[in-house]
Order: structure tokens, then sequence, then C-alpha cells
């Protein structure tokens, strides 16, 4: 088989993985041609990712949740109740940057592992108890802003999660080191993961693509983590926000893809009553998978409320929308058992560019609401026909 027949063949074997990067591709390129390089410009991609933040960490808890089935409505609310606490911690109650975080990690954990409880002992529809949820965390929001409508935090530490960039140890012809050095890393660890990979598949008799295909892969991939670093270190390097995001997906990444308890998430996101009769605690997995779901839910409120520099009566609405786009977007299947946490990682940024982009075109909001609900609606009509293709 030729190069290109390969690689053809390839993309159509693969399509719900590859189909959101050329996607994702096809925008970048359309509003860089429409805003004359501006959409690509460092500052730009910088903001862009720093917005995307809050939401990509939603994102990867529910792309794991829509894996097994279920959904939760009530993560926006939650993020913005509990970012609320962070800063009435904060600002109110004079507590430590370092304490208040894990406290409200620890809040995230227990609400989402009472919501677990409600759907997998109970046996509450995930819906009905996580909609429940929703409204009791959005009063619980009007209730502890009531007396302000605002809670302004002042504390520098917490602030820099949302605006902060990491140190530059020095510059290079205005490019920061630092940044330039995570780049690399990124890139030697994504090889070496590829390779290590190939390596596996190789020795246990599975099928690889030829080593042509194999090498054009990680030049192209290294080549985009090289670029969207040197761009970021053009301006003012890697923001904390990006870190974190990086630290979420690679920690989830791991997990899912590693671990035991990935493998079990996923069987029991494919078939809940072949891996209860294969030994798999369906309970205990769904619990874990709605306590991580609350615990990126409160990292999600940090995130936002440290950007925003303050708590609002608003805060979090229709997050968990955006989220739940994010991961459809992302490739996650609405029957359960397929969708990959570096996929929602790319719904969101999908998302993100293309309000980004219409921003720059001076599109009316009216009018943006009405494409990404279309895109989310391709996105679950892909779907639904590659479903029906593997069939």
């Amino acid at each position: 088989m030729g190069f290109l027949a390969e690689a053809k063949h390839l993309i159509k074997a693969n399509i719900r993985d590859y189909g959101m990067y050329i996607a994702l591709l096809v925008i970048i390129l359309t509003f860089t041609f429409m805003t004359d390089g501006l959409f690509m410009s460092s500052r730009n991609i910088s903001n862009l990712l720093d917005s995307t933040g809050y939401i990509a960490v939603l994102a990867v808890g529910m792309t794991l949740v829509i894996v097994i089935r279920h959904i939760d409505l009530s993560v926006g609310f939650l993020a913005g109740f509990l970012g609320a606490i962070a800063a009435i911690f904060l600002s109110q109650m004079g507590m430590s940057v370092f304490l208040v975080i894990p406290i409200v990690l620890i809040f995230g954990v227990l609400i989402g592992l009472f919501n677990g409880f409600l759907i997998a002992k109970v046996g509450i529809p995930a819906f009905v108890a996580t909609l429940a949820g929703m409204l009791f965390f959005r009063g619980a929001l009007l209730n502890v802003t009531e007396g302000t409508g605002t809670i302004i935090v002042n504390n520098d530490g917490f602030n820099a999660l949302g605006n902060g960039f990491i140190p530059s140890l020095m510059e290079i012809n205005g490019l920061h080191l630092l940044s330039l050095l995570m780049g690399l890393v990124g890139i030697l660890l994504y090889i070496y993961s590829e390779i290590s990979n190939r390596r596996n598949k190789a020795k246990y008799g599975f099928e690889v693509v030829s080593f042509k295909i194999f090498i054009v892969k990680l030049v192209f991939v290294s080549f985009i983590i090289g670029y969207i670093t040197w761009i970021l270190a053009g301006y003012n390097g890697f923001s904390w926000t990006v870190v974190i995001m990086l630290l979420v997906v690679v920690i989830y990444h791991f997990l899912a893809t590693k671990t035991v308890l990935g493998r079990n998430i996923y069987a029991v996101g494919s078939n809940p009553e072949a891996a209860h009769l294969s030994g798999i605690n369906v309970t205990k997995i769904t619990l874990f998978v709605f306590g991580s779901m609350g615990m990126l839910a409160a990292l999600s409120g940090i995130l936002f409320t440290s950007r925003l520099q303050s708590a609002t009566t608003t805060a979090g609405t229709l997050f968990e929308l955006d989220a739940i786009a994010a991961a459809y977007v992302g490739g996650v299947s609405s029957a359960g058992g397929v969708g990959k946490v570096t996929g929602a990682i790319i719904g969101a940024i999908v998302m993100a560019s293309l309000s980004s982009g219409m921003n720059l075109l001076g599109t009316g909001i009216s009018y943006q609401y009405m494409i990404r609900g279309g895109v989310l609606a391709l996105a679950v009509i892909f779907d639904v026909m590659t479903r029906k293709q593997r069939a």
C-alpha cells in the first residue's frame, strides 16, 4: 500500500479520532485568513487558551461522566458556588490560599460523591439528580452573594491562577526561556509515549501503522506543539491556567488509558450489565466518576473566580452546557463507552476558537449561539453516523 493510500485509509478508519483535529485546523486557517493573521497573534492565542481553561477542566470530567452513560447538569452552578466559597474564605475570613484551594476541592469531591450516591445507590436518574443539584447550587450561589452582589478577591496569589504567567528564567530574542523548555519537554514526552505505545502494540501482535506514517505523525504533532509554544513564548509565556489545564489532561489521560480503573470505566460505559457480571463494581466506578467530576467543578470555579478576581451572582451560568458541547465535539459517544480526555480538550478549544474568531469578525451574539448550536448538532450527527457504519 502506497504512502498516500495508507494515510487515506488510516484517516478513514480513525475518522472519529482525527475528525476533530481536522475541524480545528479548518477553523484556525479560516479565521486566520479572514482576520488577516490577527487570530493567530500571540495575544489572541494566549487569551483564547486562558478563557478555555475553566471549561476544558469541566469537559474532562464530563467526558468520563458521559462515557459511563450519565450526565451532570449541576457542575456549572456548583463551580460558581464553590468559587464564591473560595472568595469568601479569602476575602472575608482571611484564610491562606494554600488552605482554601484544597478545602474547596474536597468540598467538590464530597458533593460529587453525593450525586453519585443518589444515582448509583438510590437509583435516581442522573438527569433528575443533577438537575436538582443545579437548582440547589444556583440558589446557594445567590444566597452567598446576595449581600454585595459581587465578592472582590484581593489575594494576588489566588488571582494569579487565572491571570498570571509562569516566571521566565530569561528571555532569548524576546521569547520566554522557561516556556520554550516546557514545550520541548512536552514534545519529548509525546515522542516517548508514542514510541512506547508502538512497541507494546507490536510486542503483542496488534496492527501498527507503517514507519513512514508513524514518523509523519510524530513530526506533525511535534510541530504543532512547538509552534503553539513559540507563539505563547513570544507574549508572556505559559499562563498558570494553561499549566493547570495541561496537568489535568496528562493525569486524566494516564488514568483513562494506563490504569485498571480507566479500563473499568470504559467497560462500564460499553455494557454496565456485562461489566457487573465480569466482577467490576459498577457502583464504585459511578461514585469515582461523579466524585472526580465534583472536584473538577471546584477547580473550574477556582479558575473562573481567579480570572474575574471576584465571585458574582451569575458565575457558572451555562458552564455545564459548554462542557457537554466540548465533550461531544471532542468525540465522546452518547451511547457510552467511547471518548478521550484529549478529545475533550480539543473540543473545548474548537468551541472557544469559534467564539474568538467570530468576536474578531464582529459577528452578532445571536448568530454566534446559532453557529455553535449547529456545530454541536453536527458533532452528534457525526457520532451517530460513525456508529452506524461500524455496526
